[in-house]
């Protein structure tokens, strides 16, 4: 694979300057309907950019200082399984608020007893007519609490095997029947939440293809996942970038050799992860899907997020920890509620021995772990 980088006439970069031009402080909408929000995204909601035009797009952006709506989840998760498996109505009805970021999403698919081995699901979604009735809970739910619509996995079949009785809807979190309890980290902030589903109508058109069918479209949503947990800042997406992290090493300064060998080993895994990503990039426009390379970048880059918020913290001291933790933390103190959240890195999303699992199987052949 080439991994240089396209030239600084090239024409599609030069495009995207020109466009830039003429809007210099561009709204949401307009990045979305230039196609500049998802690039990768088929026409009309991306421009079918390969890895190349994405890296421009992403570098031209950064270098006007705008930004993309903040809408992760939605984003990164969500958009894609419709695109992969919506209907054209579906589409048109979600995308779009997707893409301008007015529509927030939340991912209901972990249970109590169904985080990991997520196939033993056991929320319930029975046939009613045109609406499907849904009862169960569904745990570690981020920003479940300030979502307009959520993505939600449930079991249509309970005497089919495990992965063939699930079933993808779309559910509008202002339902009746839905109850939310944030969950309070030790940060003292809440990204996580406990959501509680008693009755809840979901209309047929709002699941997303066909019945029992779920599963496929959920690996779509997970190897989304973990591809979007592993971009922007360090901490899913949140906190500070890679970059900004050494900025901080560098003002802090650096004199005992064995945390400058940390700096610099941190320092090569962020080069190691941006080029996996240019990897993943060129796969999902062969296949649409990021396959399994995946799952190598998101447990590279959860220990990578560990390892450069611990450097941090080392560098700074006992004192750097002092500072105050309340929901308001992440924002005021950033380095200490970084380190703290940090921990959650290598837990969320799959844990990294079931990125682990996955890779030994999908990429180097191994045979699968023995089931009980």
């Amino acid at each position: 694979m080439d991994f240089d980088l396209p030239a600084d006439d090239d024409p599609r970069r030069l495009e995207v300057r020109s466009w830039l031009t003429d809007h210099p402080d561009p709204s949401a909408r307009a990045l979305a309907a230039a196609g500049y929000v998802a690039p990768h995204w088929p026409r009309p909601w991306g421009r079918d950019a390969d890895p190349d035009e994405q890296v421009i797009i992403d570098q031209e952006l950064e270098r006007a200082g705008v930004a993309r709506p903040d809408n992760p989840i939605a984003l990164g998760w969500a958009g894609p399984t419709i695109v992969a498996g919506g209907t054209v109505e579906q589409q048109e009805r979600w995308l779009p608020g997707i893409l301008d970021g007015s529509q927030t999403w939340c991912q209901l698919f972990s249970e109590p007893d169904a985080g990991s081995d997520l196939a033993s699901l056991r929320t319930r979604a029975e046939r009613d007519g045109d609406v499907y009735v849904v009862n169960g809970q569904k745990i570690w739910s981020t920003w479940a609490n300030r979502s307009d619509w959520g993505i939600l996995l449930a079991r249509t079949d309970p005497d089919a095997s495990a992965h063939r009785g699930i079933s993808y809807f779309v559910l509008d979190m202002r339902s009746p029947g839905v109850e939310i309890r944030p969950i309070i980290e030790m940060t003292g902030g809440n990204h996580f939440n406990e959501t509680f589903l008693t009755d809840v109508r979901i209309p047929v058109d709002q699941r997303i293809g066909v019945e029992n069918g779920g599963w496929r479209l959920a690996k779509v949503t997970l190897g989304n996942e973990r591809v979007s947990l592993s971009e922007g800042g360090v901490l899913w997406g949140m906190g500070p970038t890679s970059d900004e992290v050494m900025d901080e090493v560098r003002s802090i300064g650096v004199a005992d050799p064995t945390l400058r060998q940390r700096a610099a080993s941190a320092h090569t895994e962020t080069l190691v992860i941006r080029l996996l990503g240019h990897r993943i990039m060129t796969a999902m426009k062969q296949s649409g899907e990021p396959g399994p390379f995946a799952s190598v970048r998101k447990a590279l880059a959860d220990e990578h997020g560990q390892h450069l918020m611990s450097l941090v913290a080392d560098l700074g001291g006992a004192e750097a920890m002092l500072g105050v933790q309340d929901e308001h933390a992440e924002f005021t103190d950033p380095w200490p509620w970084g380190y703290l959240f940090s921990r959650a890195l290598t837990i969320g999303g799959g844990t990294s021995e079931v990125q682990r699992d996955i890779i030994a199987e999908q990429l180097l052949g191994l045979p699968r772990e023995p089931r009980v």
